[in-house]
């Protein structure tokens, strides 16, 4: 399957880090965004599960992308804590969304959560704090 659920479109905020996992997308919601993929061999270990550290990495990403919209005269964020709950796996072919959203947003400090969906079944959860650089 590689259809792309309504709503998402290319995500245009590119790294060097993210490259290699393209293509990414993004769709807006009420408080905050999802960044989505289909899993691929690029995204899993050799069982063919999609690896932890590309889950940790694109729920900090969609959090602290969440975040940046609430914020007045700032530089952007720097992640000062992220966790991370493993609920189940997420296997390749899957589409894979990264849902996060804003809990609060302070002068210096702001928080987020996200759930990550695997074909629509939640299989790892995520906090994050992110310091607010001036």
């Amino acid at each position: 399957m590689t259809s792309i659920p309504e709503g998402f479109q290319p995500h245009t905020r590119k790294s060097g880090f993210t490259a290699p996992w393209e293509p990414i997308y993004h769709r807006p919601h009420d408080n905050g965004i999802s960044l989505g993929l289909r899993a691929g061999d690029a995204h899993a270990n050799s069982r063919g599960f999609v690896h932890g550290g590309l889950l940790s990495a694109l729920c900090d990403n969609a959090m602290g992308l969440s975040c940046v919209p609430h914020l007045v005269d700032a530089k952007g964020l720097v992640t000062v804590n992220l966790n991370l709950d493993f609920l189940g796996s997420a296997r390749v072919d899957q589409w894979l969304e990264f849902r996060a959203e804003v809990t609060r947003v302070g002068r210096s400090l702001s928080f987020a959560s996200a759930t990550v969906l695997a074909d629509g079944a939640p299989c790892a959860r995520a906090t994050g704090v992110f310091k607010v650089q001036r």
